[in-house]
C-alpha cells in the first residue's frame, strides 16, 4: 500500500547581487544526513561540495548554484538552514582572551544579512590619464575550483583568481573582453601593473559583499567580553549547522 507522500512548503527569497527572486524549500531528513555526515568528516572541499548539491536541490534545480556569486550562496544557505532547523541557532564559541574556554550564545539567523562595503566597486581605474581600467565579474564556485586547488591557496592560486575574474579591460572607450584573450595574456597584463595599480585589484576582492556577522560573548571564567565575527558560508555551516541546534 502506498503511503502519504509529506508537503514541503515552499519559501521566496531574492538574491543579493540581482534582482533575481528564488523558489526553495527547507532541506529533506536525507539531506540533512548528508550535511551532517560532511561536517563529521571535517574537510572544506567535501563540505562545499555537498552544500552546493543540496542547494541545487532546495532551489528545485532551477539555478546553475555553482555559477552564483559566493556572497549569494552564503546568503540562500543561511536562508534555507533556517527554515530547515529553526530560525535561532546555538553557537559554541570560543572566547579569545585565553583560547581555551567556550562560551554559548544564541543567533537569530533571519537578522543575518549581506554585509556591502559602501567603498566597493567592480571598476578598477588603474591610470586616469588613460581612462584605464578593469571590470571585475564577482567569483563563483565553478570559476574557481577550475582555476584552483582550494586545499592549497598560494601566490599563484591568488594571481588565477583575479585573472579568472576579469570581465574586461578598458582603455578610454575601447573595450577589451576577457574571453577574447588567453590566459598568459591577462596573466601578462596583471604582472606588469604596478604595486598601487595591483592593490586596487585587490580592494575589489577584499571588499566584496560577504555574509558577515559580529556577537559579543563572554567569558564565563574570566567574565573578560570577547568580539566573535562570522564570515562565509565554512563559518556559518561550521557553527550554524544542523547538528548544532
Amino acid at each position: 500500500m502506498a503511503l502519504p507522500k509529506v508537503e514541503t512548503p515552499t519559501y521566496e527569497l531574492t538574491l543579493p547581487s540581482q534582482d533575481i527572486t528564488v523558489k526553495y524549500r527547507p532541506f529533506l531528513v536525507k539531506e540533512e544526513k548528508i550535511l551532517m555526515m560532511a561536517n563529521e568528516a571535517g574537510e572544506k572541499v567535501d563540505i562545499t561540495n555537498t552544500t552546493m548539491d543540496v542547494l541545487q536541490s532546495c532551489t528545485f534545480n532551477e539555478l546553475d548554484i555553482k555559477s552564483l556569486p559566493l556572497f549569494d550562496i552564503e546568503y540562500l544557505f543561511l536562508n534555507v538552514r533556517a527554515k530547515s532547523v529553526g530560525e535561532k541557532a546555538n553557537f559554541r564559541l570560543l572566547c579569545k582572551d585565553d583560547m581555551e574556554t567556550y562560551a554559548e550564545v544564541e543567533i537569530d539567523l533571519t537578522k543575518i544579512d549581506v554585509q556591502v562595503d559602501d567603498k566597493h566597486t567592480n571598476e578598477i581605474m588603474l591610470d586616469e590619464e588613460r581612462k584605464l581600467g578593469v571590470v571585475f565579474a564577482y567569483p563563483t564556485y565553478e570559476a574557481l575550483h577550475k582555476q584552483v586547488d582550494m586545499t592549497k591557496m598560494g601566490v599563484e592560486d591568488t594571481f588565477k583568481i583575479i585573472i579568472s575574474c576579469i570581465d574586461h579591460i578598458f582603455e578610454g572607450e575601447k573595450i577589451y573582453p576577457a574571453k577574447d584573450s588567453t590566459f598568459d595574456e591577462m596573466k601578462e597584463f596583471i604582472e606588469s601593473l604596478d604595486s598601487k595599480q595591483f592593490d586596487l585589484c585587490k580592494e575589489f576582492f577584499d571588499s566584496m559583499p560577504t555574509l558577515k556577522h559580529e556577537v559579543e560573548i563572554e567569558n564565563p571564567k574570566t567574565k573578560v567580553k570577547n568580539t566573535v565575527v562570522f564570515k562565509g558560508l565554512s563559518d556559518f555551516f561550521t557553527s550554524a549547522s544542523p547538528i548544532i541546534r
